[in-house]
């Protein structure tokens, strides 16, 4: 029979709990579970808070079928919160959001990677923050990603904005900036600017344009998706890689320091540690106060 678990009041069905996920690491779904509700639930819900949800599911593990789905899944309970999501030139569609405990373990069980806008439900294509991913082009890792990141630090820096960083839980970067609240075509049109510049002062390394052709050996500055109608892995997402891999947040000496790409590779197993020495390293994207207006 499928376990029944009551999470604050909320019964849940929770399925499947010995099969294996992750093969390379022998990780089950059930270890998923306890990630995200002993590790990543007090830190995962303030990112995910208010905020439409879309959902790329690997129900098989990584090497089955992924989807990505944006409208509510078959048969979401009623107590988990909906928000209408509006479409340019279409009706509005209904996205989940996942606002506490219940909701997010119904999801995870789901098996899904959590990916979210940069703005909130009560304010659609008004972004309270700004991202950048740095996507290597093979050869290029992480470590040419933070070359990028340190660059970026400085340029926005001068424009007064602080950013932080943090895995993809794949193979590249995101910074992330938290902004007073901006219409995401000039958000778009800022980020864009940036990732322009780097590309005229760091030639050998950084290309803007998303064709494939451009790409090998530098890094991909990818400032598309502060557009309103995409998303950005949230912060402590598992991905469905080969390993469980988190989207972490790290450090700016950890980014200094990356020499190997294995050095900013982070698996579920060592978040509590990372957690227990440095809180959330991204708390102040969730402070209204942390919010820096862009540069008119």
């Amino acid at each position: 029979m499928t376990p029944i678990t009551e999470v604050e009041g909320r019964r849940l069905s929770l399925s499947n709990l010995d099969k294996v996920l992750y093969p390379a690491t022998g990780t089950t779904k059930g270890e998923v579970l306890h990630y995200y509700a002993a590790t990543a639930s007090g830190v995962l819900l303030a990112h995910l808070r208010d905020r439409p949800v879309s959902f790329l599911r690997y129900p098989d593990g990584p090497e089955g079928q992924l989807f990505f789905t944006k409208n509510p899944p078959p048969r979401t309970p009623s107590w988990v919160r909906r928000a209408p999501v509006p479409h340019h030139g279409s009706e509005p569609s209904e996205q989940v959001v996942v606002q506490d405990l219940p909701s997010l373990m119904w999801a995870a069980n789901l098996v899904v990677e959590f990916h979210t806008p940069q703005w909130r439900a009560e304010a659609p294509a008004v972004a309270d923050r700004l991202v950048f991913d740095l996507d290597p082009g093979a050869p290029a890792t992480v470590v040419e990603c933070c070359r990028v990141a340190l660059w970026l630090r400085e340029r926005l820096a001068e424009d007064g904005l602080p950013a932080y960083g943090k895995t993809s839980g794949a193979k590249g970067l995101h910074l992330l900036v938290p902004i007073v609240p901006t219409d995401s075509a000039v958000v778009s049109a800022y980020a864009k600017g940036l990732a322009v510049r780097a590309e005229q002062e760091l030639a050998d390394l950084v290309v803007h344009r998303m064709r494939k052709a451009l790409r090998p050996g530098k890094v991909f500055v990818d400032f598309s998706q502060n557009a309103a109608a995409k998303t950005t892995a949230t912060p402590y997402t598992l991905r469905a890689r080969a390993e469980p891999a988190v989207s972490a947040p790290v450090t700016w000496a950890e980014i200094e320091g990356c020499r190997s790409p294995g050095d900013l590779v982070f698996l579920a197993d060592d978040m509590a540690a990372r957690l227990d020495r440095h809180g959330d390293l991204l708390a102040p994207l969730c402070d209204p106060e942390e919010r820096r207006p862009l540069p008119a």
